[in-house]
């Protein structure tokens, strides 16, 4: 499969305006003032997770877009921008991934090598094809992952993530929508979690933040 340039930002802007916000949630944790002077990315980071981001992250087991099964150890083998959503979404989904995807090549331009994930949290209607379709739009970097609702769900639980399917629209099964957490996590294979990226931040300024923590990698 051949891949299709990145998602312009008109493009995103129409879905969002065509899917309108509100339907998702913010995010699921609360962020504190950090202050740990033995940690050597505390320059880089906006703030930490209350209680603690040591147990975010962890074993998995998936499909690619390919229909591969593979795990975290196959996916997490460089610095890497993890993203829970769907393909359906109307509106949060897409800005998120383009922006992941804005970052990401922002970074690339600068020398820096980040893969951008995008694991799906409709494990009905994402199979392997809609995601690669999916992720050949947002970026030729970007790898999708699905598989099963047990799968997935534990994906979810190591990434201390929420999603709740909402009842079908007049009765027709096959549209929904879910309500999910919107955070994306920088990981390194060997230090794990670093830090959250928000929703709000804008790519700019996400590249920025994550290539502190390269430098200081």
């Amino acid at each position: 499969m051949s891949k299709k340039p990145l998602l312009s930002s008109a493009a995103v802007v129409t879905l969002v305006l065509a899917g309108g916000l509100g339907t998702l949630l913010a995010g699921t944790f609360a962020y504190t003032q950090f202050a740990n002077s033995g940690d050597k990315f505390a320059d880089c980071r906006v703030g930490a997770v209350a209680g603690g981001g040591g147990d975010i992250g962890g074993p998995f087991e998936l499909v690619d877009e390919t229909g591969k099964t593979v795990t975290d150890k196959d996916v997490i083998t460089g610095p890497t921008l993890v993203y829970f959503g769907y393909t359906f979404c109307p509106d949060v989904c897409p800005l998120d991934a383009s922006r992941n995807a804005e970052a990401v090549t922002l970074l690339q331009e600068r020398g820096y090598s980040v893969k951008p994930v995008f694991i799906s949290i409709d494990a009905e209607r994402d199979t392997p094809e809609a995601l690669a379709e999916f992720t050949d739009v947002m970026h030729p970097d970007m790898l999708g992952l699905t598989g099963t609702e047990e799968q997935l769900k534990q994906a979810s639980l190591a990434y201390r993530t929420y999603f709740k399917k909402q009842p079908a629209d007049d009765g027709d099964d096959d549209y929904y929508l879910i309500d999910h957490s919107t955070f994306s996590y920088f990981m390194l294979p060997d230090a794990g979690f670093v830090d959250f990226v928000r929703h709000e931040e804008p790519a700019e300024a996400v590249a920025k933040r994550l290539q502190c923590f390269l430098d200081k990698g």
